[in-house]
């Protein structure tokens, strides 16, 4: 149910759902992105939002209007489609009110999403005897005495990562992989067990390597923290683009 996980002051990022989609110069569909935060759960199909605002305006979003809707709660991230119903002012806030048109669901289209990053981390291999110990005690990591590898992230997402290392590793080597994430001035520590896609010499980059890694040991709430992280960086990056500061 839409109030169990959803209430009123959690952040919804709103993606507009159109027939006709803008094309970038790269190819790229756009869509226009608004974060914005909960006013109101009238029911469990239907809420009512601040209306956004943008480049310090707000934005008159049109009644009728169809928005692919991205909760940030307590409990995770959440994910549904809602139409516009109408908009007013009332002791001057704007509000938006919006019929859920799908059933509310964990968040998963955009776990795959990536971003491009230099952060910092440390690898390791790891056998399969310690990789089912770890899963079937269910830890991120059993032998913490062994030398970890340095390289650094150049890009991550939900599901994986690419990394650049001095060591070459085989295809379906598996990898301890430890990085932080910073978010809200807080580092959180990741330890997460992957699996190599792929290994490659780095072009006029001699004795280094390009990893692609495919996440294979997440714990659910390791997996939400880098979406969040993603989506964060992702605002960041709109809102220096239209000159807002944070």
């Amino acid at each position: 149910m839409l109030s169990d996980h959803v209430i009123p002051g959690d952040k919804v990022d709103l993606t507009e759902v159109k027939s006709e989609e803008r094309i970038s110069s790269s190819g790229v569909i756009e869509r226009k992105n608004y974060s914005t935060r909960v006013y109101d759960i009238v029911s469990e199909d239907e809420i009512k939002v601040n209306m956004p605002f943008e480049n310090g305006h707000i934005v008159l979003l049109e009644v009728g209007d169809d928005y692919d809707l991205c909760f940030y709660s307590g409990n995770g991230l959440y994910q549904c489609y809602a139409r516009i119903t109408d908009r007013y002012k009332s002791d001057n806030v704007y509000v938006l009110c919006m019929e859920l048109t799908s059933p509310l669901r964990k968040f998963q289209r955009r776990e795959y999403y990536r971003l491009n990053c230099i952060l910092n981390m440390k690898c390791r291999e790891v056998g399969e005897k310690e990789f089912a110990e770890i899963k079937e005690n269910d830890v991120s990591i059993i032998n913490t005495d062994l030398i970890l590898e340095d390289g650094v992230i150049v890009d991550i997402s939900g599901g994986g990562a690419k990394f650049i290392s001095d060591k070459r590793f085989e295809k379906d080597t598996k990898i301890l992989f430890m990085f932080n994430l910073n978010m809200n001035g807080k580092p959180t520590e990741y330890s997460v067990i992957g699996r190599i896609i792929l290994s490659e010499p780095l072009e006029g980059r001699e004795g280094e390597y390009r990893n692609h890694i495919q996440f294979i040991n997440i714990k659910d709430k390791d997996r939400e923290g880098i979406i969040r992280y993603i989506f964060e960086e992702e605002r960041k990056i709109r809102r220096k683009a239209s000159g807002i500061e944070e």
